[in-house]
């Protein structure tokens, strides 16, 4: 029964894929990436990419400019093309052209949003003229548990003072474990106590892509008019300010100017303020005088009411008729313990085989549906775990493996940590480079050849290398 599931669903895989032309498959890429990275980053960046054609197996794409082009190949490329891979298995290259022609249409547009891509418009509001606030990302839906509830407790302290005692809240934590929730979540409680507060929420990225934007069009003024005008700024993703000096001076004026007037200030990020590497010295100080609070991944009961929670909105929303029993709620929430983002994407997946199929699963069909997932959730190395184990392998501070020192006293250890976050993770080339000082792509396919160089030629290099893999993989 198990062999003639499994090829059932491989069968239903594999003709959704021959029957979908490259643009279906590209939408439904799409609809990965904005999972992926968040809308944000999607409407910043990726909603830029027009895909052409499919031809000799490379897929051809255009942007409206150079400078897109370079950001997209250097941070996303690898999981684009990861995500046209299990669309379309024959595709191998994907080339990126630029078409001036689109310039002028993406400046006119740029607050805009693409409403033939959400299909449920009415879930989303906008705040000022930034991004828009998604209607699930309120505090009524944040399931608290003991790993979140001090940043949820403090999150909502910001939203219900107009006397509060820090400023600004630093909100850390892995991927996937709520920092966007809550700061949406903020935005929307705000609005809601005051509707003529001028809030401003964006994305480090989208701030930086609106500095650049500014400046080649030589109009800085209304720029820095706009942000300090803001009664409340909420900034996600900090770290993608990460070696991007001009940006971080700016927002460091910026950022002390709300202060200063005594506006609210939320930012999310990674990691703490201290362990943002090659961050200003200055800026890192400001950040951590305020409030600092993490979220830490959360454990089973908090992963199972969420899948709960998220399941009960699901069979609502689809006017399901096949449950899933809680054995596989709990199955799924006993193994897949890296981030919430991705046990949601797991209970998304069985909950679609469940219409496909048009029946009820069982824990035994679910282990079939996501068995790669599972394969990959069975040890599950971080590149945080990698940078550990270097640094303490070679007796450095985590922060002098991922500055921009090239002494070779900390560049060949730090090599040798992005060989392993490569040999070792799924995570992609981008990734791994923000992971390292928001170095980009190359630097990391540099770091891998070099390494690769130097095993077959320095047996002290390959010991070490053999060393620190039985360190990370014993654990």
């Amino acid at each position: 029964m198990e062999d003639f599931n499994a090829n059932m669903i491989h069968d239903l895989n594999k003709a959704q894929t021959t029957n979908n032309s490259i643009k279906d498959q590209w939408n439904s890429v799409l609809g990965k990436l904005n999972t992926e990275y968040g809308n944000e980053i999607f409407n910043s960046w990726i909603k830029n990419i027009s895909v052409k054609n499919l031809d000799n197996e490379t897929v051809y794409f255009t942007v409206p400019t150079r400078f897109i082009r370079d950001w997209i190949t250097s941070h996303y490329l690898d999981k684009i093309i990861f995500f046209l891979n299990q669309e379309n298995s024959q595709i191998k290259r994907v080339k990126i052209n630029i078409d001036n022609s689109l310039t002028a249409n993406m400046l006119n547009v740029d607050h805009s949003i693409n409403r033939s891509k959400i299909k449920d418009f009415s879930s989303l509001s906008k705040v000022g003229d930034d991004w828009p606030l998604d209607e699930r990302f309120k505090f009524e839906k944040f399931i608290v548990g003991q790993s979140n509830e001090l940043a949820f407790a403090s999150a909502k302290r910001l939203c219900s003072s107009e006397i509060y005692d820090f400023n600004p809240l630093f909100i850390y934590g892995g991927v996937g474990l709520g920092k966007t929730h809550l700061l949406h979540a903020v935005a929307w409680k705000i609005k809601e106590n005051n509707p003529k507060m001028n809030i401003l929420y964006l994305s480090a990225e989208r701030f930086m892509f609106q500095f650049i934007k500014s400046l080649r069009q030589k109009d800085t003024m209304s720029f820095k008019q706009k942000f300090r005008a803001a009664d409340v700024l909420i900034l996600d993703d900090i770290q993608f300010m990460i070696g991007k000096v001009s940006t971080q001076e700016e927002f460091f004026h910026t950022f002390n100017s709300l202060l200063d007037l005594n506006k609210k200030v939320i930012i999310s990020g990674d990691r703490s303020p201290s362990d943002l590497g090659s961050f200003d010295e200055r800026m890192k100080s400001r950040l951590s005088g305020g409030l600092v609070v993490d979220i830490m991944p959360a454990d089973f009961e908090l992963r199972f009411s969420i899948i709960k929670s998220k399941y009960t909105e699901l069979k609502e929303r689809n006017k399901n008729t096949h449950t899933l029993e809680d054995d596989v709620l709990s199955f799924l929430a006993k193994t897949i313990t890296t981030n919430v983002r991705e046990l949601e994407g797991a209970l998304n997946k069985v909950f679609t085989f469940s219409n496909i199929l048009g029946k009820k699963i069982d824990v035994e069909l679910t282990k079939s549906v996501l068995k790669d997932l599972l394969k990959s959730n069975n040890k599950r190395i971080t590149i945080d775990e990698i940078q550990n184990k270097v640094s303490n392998y070679y007796n450095l501070k985590i922060d002098d493996l991922i500055s921009s020192r090239r002494i070779r006293t900390f560049a060949r250890p730090r090599q040798v940590a992005m060989y392993l976050s490569k040999k070792l993770t799924t995570r992609s080339l981008p990734e791994i480079g923000r992971k390292f000082g928001g170095r980009d792509h190359t630097t990391v396919i540099h770091a891998v050849k070099k390494i690769e160089e130097l095993k077959d030629s320095n047996s002290k290099i390959d010991e070490d290398i053999n060393l620190i893999t039985q360190m990370i993989t014993s654990v």
